[in-house]
């Protein structure tokens, strides 16, 4: 049943954001950590190491796949790019084995495809594989990146004082902007602060484009299903500072790799799209099977993620080992993407038509089913009993069109939160 009190939200008042231009929808594009990790050994292993050839692969295929036309633009190189000394002048450089041509050198070809080129950096004294960071280096480091001509810096948080990573993270950020050239700021602030306090996302919204809350994604499951919970459990802090310019970072897609079935694939595409989640895949985009190819293109999909409202989905209710999660969509519009968490036997119906978003169906709404098949399922009303049929560990997800010029406020039940008078989705 829904164990949770009704109450109406109110329109939130979203902390000003990094005032740099960018990040103003989720973040599309590719990132290696999830998939090649730190494997800098080139002999051994050519094809998939941590080289300049990985990107520059990783770009090609890019625009002759489709994914550039899905909206996927950044190519992201994480952790091990780094030659283990810093140079003559005291710049980070890049292995010159693995990179002969340098970063400027892969950014250009990057950029020659249509692309933006990402790249990792660190916080504190030497990145989490123990490579060259940050720490006393901050307006060096993001001088070196503007001469790069890089796009996007992720900026980790390993071996650093938790006390001085909020001032790191403000230090880099003010580094970025003096240089001139705009360049994506995704930080790890959060997680490194949550093991001891709350963080203060006020200020990491004015700080960062996105950010990370909690623990690696791994290629499995029970990863994917532990963020979720994480974040449910936490939306009614993290929810609120999202928005155009700063979004919650749940991490990388694994879409495509190797733990999770194509059920689950569909529900991790479907929350994070509802979540307003950056989307970077991180898979081997020249060995992909094409129903996860699909999936990751799914231009519907992909819209309820880059939607122009600009607002993070939440979970709603639970109900019989289901989790409903909606998401208010520009339009009057609304997102609802239905879970089933039991993992044993087949698929089971959900009365989508009992969901808190429902009534914007009052006096009618037109419904759309996008996973796991698209179907148009027409006009319903206030008193439909309509129901989805979802596989064990799969999702559901709709779109739900109010077919009326009302306004109103939605009332919208919610479980294990306190979200109230932070929100306000006005249909």
């Amino acid at each position: 049943m829904y164990r949770i009190s009704l109450f109406v939200v109110l329109i939130s008042r979203v902390a000003v954001a990094l005032d740099n231009g960018l990040a103003l929808k989720p973040t599309m594009g590719w990132l290696h950590w999830e998939r090649f990790m730190c494997n800098t050994d080139c002999d051994a292993d050519p094809q998939n190491c941590i080289s300049e050839n990985l990107y520059m692969q990783m770009a090609d295929m890019m625009v002759k796949e489709g994914w550039k036309e899905a909206g996927y633009e950044y190519v992201c190189i994480d952790d091990c790019w780094l030659s283990h000394q810093r140079d003559a002048k005291g710049r980070l450089q890049a292995d010159p084995k693995r990179f002969p041509g340098g970063i400027k050198k892969l950014a250009d070809y990057v950029h020659s495809k249509g692309l933006k080129l990402g790249i990792y950096g660190d916080v504190g004294k030497t990145t989490c594989a123990g490579y060259p960071a940050s720490l006393g280096y901050y307006e060096t480091d993001a001088q070196t990146f503007a001469d790069w001509d890089v796009d996007l810096l992720k900026f980790d948080g390993c071996y650093m004082d938790w006390t001085l990573v909020a001032e790191g993270y403000v230090n880099m950020s003010k580094a970025l902007n003096k240089t001139g050239k705009s360049i994506l700021y995704s930080c790890e602030w959060p997680l490194y602060v949550w093991p001891f306090h709350q963080p203060n996302y006020t200020a990491i919204r004015e700080t960062c484009n996105h950010w990370r809350n909690f623990a690696d994604v791994y290629d499995s499951w029970s990863s994917v299903k532990t963020i979720l919970e994480w974040t449910a459990a936490h939306q009614d802090i993290i929810v609120p500072s999202a928005g155009p310019g700063g979004w919650n970072d749940p991490d990388m897609l694994v879409i495509g790799n190797f733990g999770l079935s194509h059920d689950q694939q569909e529900s991790q595409m479907a929350l994070w799209a509802i979540m307003a989640a950056p989307l970077l895949m991180s898979n081997d985009l020249r060995d992909i099977c094409p129903r996860s190819k699909g999936l990751l293109q799914n231009k519907r999909i992909i819209a309820i993620s880059q939607d122009d409202h600009g607002r993070q989905g939440y979970r709603t209710a639970k109900v019989d080992s289901f989790e409903v999660w909606e998401r208010p969509l520009s339009k009057n519009r609304l997102a609802v993407a239905v879970l089933n968490k039991q993992e044993i036997g087949g698929r089971r119906a959900f009365a989508v038509s009992s969901v808190p978003g429902w009534k914007i169906c009052d006096p009618k709404c037109n419904v759309t089913q996008i996973l796991p098949q698209y179907k148009e399922l027409g006009v319903q009303t206030l008193q439909s009993k309509m129901a989805v049929l979802v596989n064990p560990s799969g999702t559901a997800l709709l779109t739900v069109t109010p077919l009326t010029s009302v306004r109103r406020i939605h009332h919208l039940h919610w479980q294990d939160t306190s979200i109230k008078d932070k929100h306000a989705t006005v249909l």
